[in-house]
């Protein structure tokens, strides 16, 4: 049990490590060469773990707290957030910037063209145009925060809001992997223990009460049709499997690259 534990912790180091060398390694030979990475806070896990990540880079590091219509247990978890890392690290900078006025006017503005799901995912549009306003003043670059499940397996989050970012340094971890990762790190277990949720919502409505399933079992069903596929399953398995396939599929724009329309060549000049 201890050699295992041993691999297990050292396995987990070796990750962290690798993305810290991965975005430093990116910074370094880039084209721009930016001076600091920015990163919406939510009180989440994975934006927790990114944040943190990019501070043990040892570059300057702008985190964002940036409140809209927020449930206060949320707020409060990314205040949390953003007080231990400014508290720990030196090079980080943890700023609350107010955008519950500026949404409201812009409910307002479009009132004729009233959606639930659009003005949900207008929070995240807005607060991606924060971040990449406060990453242009600083020479910097907008560090995303989506993990591997949602990002290509079931396509939860927002095209050109939360999607929108400059790169993606833990896409390619599962969410399990992001909470190991996340207890090496000695993120607040208030975070840690609280239930994944976007935050785009009036009310407390949960990752899992969105997608129909938890986690765990969208990991099991990105998994089976990725490597096995194979073997007896329950009615349990079966409807994640449906679950996962009907987000992906309905999705796809999301994660495919944009349609272009090409001319053909026999129409050039």
């Amino acid at each position: 049990i201890l050699k295992w534990i041993t691999k297990f912790i050292m396995d987990v180091k070796k990750r962290k490590k690798i993305i810290v060398d991965w975005i430093n390694n990116y910074c370094d030979n880039t084209s721009f060469k930016p001076k600091s990475l920015v990163v919406g806070i939510s009180g989440g896990i994975d934006s927790s773990v990114v944040s943190t990540i990019c501070a043990l880079t040892n570059r300057r590091t702008i985190v964002l707290s940036m409140p809209i219509k927020q449930i206060k247990s949320q707020h409060d978890l990314s205040i949390e957030h953003g007080n231990w890392l400014s508290n720990k690290f030196k090079n980080v900078e943890h700023k609350i910037i107010e955008l519950e006025e500026l949404f409201n006017n812009f409910e307002k503005t479009l009132g004729e063209f009233n959606n639930e799901h659009g003005f949900a995912n207008s929070r995240a549009r807005l607060r991606m145009a924060t971040l990449y306003q406060v990453a242009a003043a600083n020479s910097g670059i907008v560090v995303g925060t989506g993990n591997k499940v949602e990002d290509f397996g079931v396509g939860f989050y927002t095209k050109y809001g939360d999607g929108g970012v400059d790169i993606s340094p833990i896409a390619d971890l599962l969410k399990s992997e992001v909470f190991k990762i996340a207890h090496h790190l000695g993120i607040v277990s208030s975070i840690q223990k609280a239930k994944p949720t976007d935050g785009l919502w009036d009310d407390d409505r949960s990752d899992e009460d969105q997608l129909g399933a938890t986690y765990d079992e969208l990991e099991w069903a990105m998994n089976y049709l990725e490597v096995s596929s194979r073997g007896n399953l329950s009615e349990r398995q079966k409807k994640v499997l449906e679950i996962y396939r009907g987000h992906h599929q309905t999705n796809l724009h999301k994660m495919n690259p944009i349609p272009v329309c090409e001319i053909p060549k026999s129409l050039r000049s």
